[in-house]
């Protein structure tokens, strides 16, 4: 899933470092420029990949009193940080779950694609439930539901979704730098976790604020899981399409949203002239 966005990324930093393979794809010295190289590479591959958890802490989070979203949030991506560092430290196990588990017609599995299967349709359940209760959900059951949100289930979901991008992007990390340079990759999800932390807060607000951004969001994290679903079957799809899809949908949604304020405002000045 990951290999059309490491890509380019890869070879960015291949040729930066001015070899056929590049820094990335052998070994070099750790402080060097090759190393600060492949550490930024990596940081802004796990940036842009931390998107998908963005999107699904915002949703997730919403589900508590709002005087507990900012601690769910900081207190889910820090276990999370934890959980990516020490999957780290057991390189050679994640690694060893592309090796194939069982075969069904024809078709290989290994515990990466069933890691991806689940997670995928955990990802898709949860947000055709949320999409359906806020279409078809009582505004008081909604509220209530809110209110009687486990703290603990929260954290649970956060960690677990990231469980599973973590898989991903750890293959994709070992493919990127030498096994050896482990706080390279260290590092990097340190880097990314911080501008997560950063970004969910305002993210979240904007979101909670406007229901129809808090839609496009469910609709975003069903194509995601749909993505995962696939990947886990063994069909490879670009992932840049679905950034695109996302930044194209965000862009629509806010012109909206601006054209709506334009509406208001012009409607209140109206108004105002009219009682004058």
């Amino acid at each position: 899933m990951l290999d059309t966005l490491a890509a380019p990324l890869s070879f960015i930093a291949a040729e930066a470092a001015g070899g056929a393979h590049g820094a990335l794809a052998a070994d070099f010295e750790l402080f060097s420029v090759q190393a600060l190289i492949a550490l930024l590479t990596l940081t802004a591959l796990e940036v842009v990949l931390g998107i998908d958890n963005i999107i699904f802490i915002a949703i997730i989070a919403g589900k508590l009193p709002e005087e507990k979203r900012a601690k769910a949030r900081t207190i889910g991506l820090l276990l999370a940080m934890v959980q990516r560092i020490l999957l780290l430290f057991a390189i050679g196990w994640i690694v060893g779950l592309k090796e194939t588990v069982f075969s069904i017609a024809g078709n290989d599995f290994s515990w990466k694609d069933i890691i991806l299967l689940a997670g995928g349709v955990f990802l898709i359940a949860k947000a055709v439930k949320e999409i359906h209760e806020k279409i078809e959900g009582d505004p008081e059951h909604i509220i209530e539901t809110t209110r009687r949100a486990s703290f603990k289930s929260v954290i649970f979901q956060i960690i677990l979704i990231d469980a599973v991008f973590s898989v991903d992007s750890i293959l994709t990390a070992v493919g990127l730098v030498p096994p050896r340079h482990i706080e390279i990759m260290i590092t990097a999800v340190v880097i990314s976790v911080v501008i997560m932390m950063l970004a969910a807060g305002p993210i979240s607000r904007f979101v909670e604020k406007h229901p129809t951004i808090k839609m496009l969001a469910l609709a975003i994290l069903v194509m995601i899981g749909v993505l995962l679903v696939a990947e886990g079957l063994g069909e490879h799809f670009p992932r840049g399409y679905v950034y695109f899809a996302m930044a194209f949908s965000l862009v629509v949604e806010m012109l909206n949203i601006h054209a709506g304020k334009k509406r208001t405002k012009k409607h209140a000045t109206s108004a105002n002239v009219s009682d004058g």
